[in-house]
């Protein structure tokens, strides 16, 4: 019988996934909502609280109405892929302390970027509007492209593997990725350390439950050769130049074997 070596979970990783299961997933009382619910919930209301900053400071500048309509519209860009193909893990059911405790821990500090912003009435430069939005856009299509082929391919698929094409070819977490950005757009016009400290412990986060992702397929065959290829959640080989290299080499494959085909 062959032993599966899996790709190991580092300590500050299992601390977080441990924690949180306690704290919100598995947390003492009854679960009566689903994951779904909790986090569509914050989806909804985020549009109408940004609004809400807004009309308080009187703050309608340009600025105010970017960041509501990237931080708000969001929301909804969500909606329609939760509609579409939900993540599985979402129909988790949550007790009313998890709940709590889901907006405590995690996600109602996102609220806290517009506030930054609003409440000190910045105006950004064109450039940090531009620069905003520009990453806010790409990791908007980057996370729903992404969730959206491995839906499917688990939908339809016949055999359990690895997902190595498409979205997940140079990075295996390319929802992750699309969401670090598109926060990233957030805590940059916030413009604030507290942003982005909060910012990056949602990115601890994130990258706690990508190390258990990894833990997870690493019993499929091909691990070694899949983590070679891919980054944990940067695309390196969009940067250095080997995605480059590799779309040539197969393109040349195609063709010599076109030739030899014709012989």
């Amino acid at each position: 019988m062959t032993t599966v070596t899996r790709e190991p979970i580092p300590f500050w990783a299992r601390f977080f996934l441990a924690f949180a299961d306690i704290s919100i997933f598995n947390a003492p009382g009854r679960p009566f909502m689903k994951v779904a619910w909790a986090v569509n919930l914050h989806k909804i209301f985020t549009l109408f609280i940004i609004y809400a900053m807004m009309s308080y400071y009187a703050n309608f500048s340009v600025g105010a109405w970017v960041f509501l309509g990237l931080h708000g519209i969001y929301g909804y860009c969500w909606l329609i892929k939760d509609l579409g193909f939900r993540d599985h893990q979402l129909e988790n059911k949550l007790s009313l302390l998890g709940f709590i405790n889901l907006y405590i821990l995690l996600i109602a500090w996102y609220w806290l970027m517009p506030w930054l912003f609003i409440a000190r009435g910045l105006e950004p430069s064109g450039f940090i509007l531009f620069t905003a939005i520009a990453i806010h856009t790409l990791g908007v299509v980057t996370m729903i492209a992404g969730d959206g082929q491995r839906h499917w391919i688990l939908k339809y698929r016949s055999q359990p593997g690895l997902i190595r094409e498409g979205m997940y070819r140079y990075t295996r977490n390319p929802n992750y990725l699309g969401e670090l950005m598109l926060y990233a757009a957030y805590a940059l016009l916030a413009s604030h350390w507290i942003a982005w400290v909060i910012y990056g412990y949602m990115a601890i986060y994130f990258l706690a439950r990508m190390k258990g992702k990894d833990n997870a397929i690493s019993r499929h065959p091909g691990w070694a050769e899949y983590k070679a290829q891919s980054g944990l959640v940067i695309p390196w080989a969009l940067f250095n130049g080997r995605a480059i290299m590799d779309r040539v080499n197969k393109n040349h494959k195609k063709i010599a074997g076109a030739q030899l085909h014709e012989k």
